[in-house]
């Protein structure tokens, strides 16, 4: 097995995980009805994909 050769100090660490941030997911434009929506999913608005009718929407 690997084992450290020294203690990795509490920063090292810190600085590893600076950059586990969180993101917002990618808004786009619905073509159909222009509503924000997740990229590369149906919109829940209307129910389209790719200018085709998916999901029926009441």
């Amino acid at each position: 097995m690997g084992v450290p050769k020294r203690k990795s100090s509490k920063q090292r660490g810190r600085q590893r995980r600076a950059h586990w941030k969180i993101e917002a997911p990618g808004l786009v434009r619905c073509p159909q009805c222009h509503a924000l929506k997740v990229s590369h999913r149906v919109c829940p608005e209307c129910g389209y994909y790719k200018a085709r009718a998916v999901v029926k929407v009441d």
